[in-house]
């Protein structure tokens, strides 16, 4: 077996690469031998793997033997390989448990690149485990033959190799523990078919992983030097993020923010982690965030940022960020902190423990008779909040508003739902039309921006939560990458919901173009209203299949959607084709740039 990749934790420590245990440590002796795939299923059996999304090939038919009739495992057969991982990151981002995805060796493998750098880049733990061709035809260029694991060393947190069948078991336990310990991300383990079909020894349950020592707990100096800076600024705002989420911090993060009193601003990654009714919570920040959440960074003279990693989409032209802010920031990666902006203070450790320690010191220095004064500030912060709220204007040739559709959308469900974004307006819409009260019912691809994640993740989170509503926000453009997995979900009884927000354009794309580039709309209209027939294809597939162009059959619509529950139901919602994502921060330039809405730009005020 070979390991290679190290992950930041590696890096930070400059610790060895992870290295394989003795033959026979930790072993049962009395244990019978059994192939390299049956080794891997019962390893699956033994950490609690409930399911796997994947598709058969040459190269894992030994190990699509061995699930054969595996007992507490369930198998769910996708359309394609990129559906496999993004099931499997919906799963992992709705339960918090590890998504697992399967492919064979050469394209099977490669098609599962995008959704292993999707999780990668938003800290998603996900087990992908490939087969590769026999170890003896490696570098002979055979049939179905890709060095998945060179391939995806940058997208993952870690790749594995094995060629040896005693290596399968603790090599597949050592990958859950990385996918889900310190920053969580995507392993991929990619087994050779000798090590399928060969016969293991009782081996060892994981891999001796020395180096690896994620830090969990901050310095508590470094918590004193933070909470001094709190303590001394005037204009200070929590800036929180995904890290939040992985972490299941949220409570953490409201008891600190109402203890301090200080705004909130949530990243894209990190919606519902403070609740958007919350009076202190200014919304979202960035290239679509709302005016108060982009002003009060913006304007501050101290960020606290818990879990985020100062993103471009939310700090614009980074010699324009908030200049006259210092930065405390927590993070469980110590890769991130000072990446991007110098840091005052850094916090190494898990947001939920870094925010008890931020609690506790703010505690006693304020029993102590410490008295920080942020009502100025705060009345400044909803002031922005007051004179630019979200809203939208209905379209002028009374064609139907999608900001209406996803806004009733929100309304009308049941207030746990799941929704699972694309990547487009409709994205950005659902952010900010939907009120996001707990963790983990807002999934999306942050980092990354994959089109064709929505059908898939909400497939694979309604796999991990089958009792809750689970809708898949989807735009026409994205849509049409990834549909061919609502015939996974009516095979598998998995109803979904999706709700296609079809302007018959790549949305942003001829947004982009329409401000940026004097309406020359190049390859970017989709004639979607006609070809492909939406609802058509939908009972094609299996599911139902529904249409709504106007404002007046919204609610009827979405209510007939929400009466089916025993199949999957797909909703074509014709909206305008001119509708735009406001507020607005042109790509590259400042923040300060901010736009309302077209050609308006609020004043901030001077500092």
């Amino acid at each position: 077996m070979t390991a290679t990749h190290l992950s930041s934790e590696h890096v930070a420590t400059g610790a060895p690469s992870i290295a394989t245990a003795p033959r026979g440590a930790g072993s049962d002796t009395g244990a019978a031998m059994m192939t390299g795939a049956q080794s891997l299923v019962t390893t699956l059996q033994r950490i609690g793997v409930e399911h796997i999304f994947g598709l058969p090939g040459g190269a894992v038919l030994p190990l699509y033997d061995a699930l054969y009739g595996a007992e507490g495992i369930r198998h769910i057969l996708v359309r394609h390989e990129q559906g496999a991982g993004h099931a499997a990151t919906g799963y992992a981002a709705a339960t918090g448990k590890v998504g697992v995805c399967l492919a064979t060796s050469g394209p099977g493998a490669t098609n599962l690149v995008t959704p292993l750098a999707d999780a990668n880049m938003d800290s998603i733990p996900v087990v992908a485990i490939t087969g590769n061709v026999p170890s003896t035809a490696m570098g002979t260029d055979a049939f179905q033959e890709a060095d998945i694991r060179s391939i995806s060393m940058p997208v993952t947190k870690h790749s594995f190799l094995v060629t040896n069948p005693h290596d399968v078991a603790a090599t597949i336990a050592s990958a859950f523990h990385l996918a889900q310990t310190g920053r969580p991300g995507p392993v991929l383990v990619d087994i050779t078919k000798d090590a399928l079909v060969g016969l293991a020894e009782p081996g060892a349950l994981q891999l001796a992983m020395p180096g690896y020592h994620p830090a969990t707990s901050a310095a508590p100096e470094s918590v004193r030097d933070a909470i001094d800076l709190m303590l001394s600024a005037s204009r200070p705002v929590l800036y929180v993020g995904g890290g939040t989420v992985r972490s299941g911090a949220a409570e953490h993060v409201r008891t600190f923010a109402e203890l301090t009193g200080m705004p909130v601003v949530t990243t894209l990654m990190a919606r519902g982690a403070f609740p958007d009714s919350h009076p202190q919570h200014m919304g979202m920040p960035g290239m679509h965030g709302t005016v108060a959440a982009v002003a009060a960074l913006q304007k501050s003279d101290l960020i606290i940022s818990l879990g985020a990693r100062f993103d471009d989409r939310v700090t614009g032209a980074k010699g324009t960020f908030a200049p006259h802010a210092r930065i405390i920031h927590a993070d469980i990666d110590p890769a991130e902190i000072g990446k991007n902006f110098p840091v005052e203070v850094g916090l190494v450790g898990d947001a939920k423990d870094a925010i008890d320690q931020l609690v506790a010191e703010w505690i006693r220095r304020t029993t102590a008779g410490a008295a920080p004064d942020y009502e100025a500030w705060v009345a400044r912060c909803l002031g922005w909040k007051a004179s630019y709220p979200l809203g939208y204007d209905a379209p002028t040739d009374g064609a139907l508003a999608p900001q209406y559709v996803i806004e009733r959308l929100g309304a009308l469900s049941p207030q746990d739902t799941i929704y699972a974004a694309g990547v487009g307006q409709h994205q950005m819409w659902a952010t900010h039309f939907i009120k996001y009260e707990k963790p983990n019912r807002w999934l999306n691809s942050g980092g990354l921006g994959t089109m064709g994640y929505a059908v898939p993740a909400a497939m694979g989170a309604k796999v991990g939560m089958p009792d809750t509503t689970v809708w898949a926000i989807d735009g026409d453009g994205s849509f049409q990458m990834t549909n061919q997995e609502l015939a996974t979900c009516a095979v598998e009884g998995i109803p979904i919901k999706v709700a296609i927000i079809n302007n018959a354009a790549l949305g942003m794309v001829r947004q982009w173009q329409a401000l940026f580039y004097s309406e020359r709309f190049s390859a970017s209209q989709l004639p979607s209203k006609q070809i492909p027939d939406f609802a058509t294809l939908a009972q094609a597939y299996g599911c139902v299949g529904l249409r709504c162009e106007s404002a007046q059959d919204v609610d009827a619509t979405i209510e007939a959607a929400l009466e089916v529950t025993d199949q999957p139901v797909v909703v074509d919602f014709r909206v305008s084709k001119d509708s735009m994502v406001w507020p607005m921060v042109p790509s590259g330039t400042s923040n300060d740039a901010i736009q309302h809405a077209r050609d308006v730009c609020p004043e901030f005020g001077e500092d």
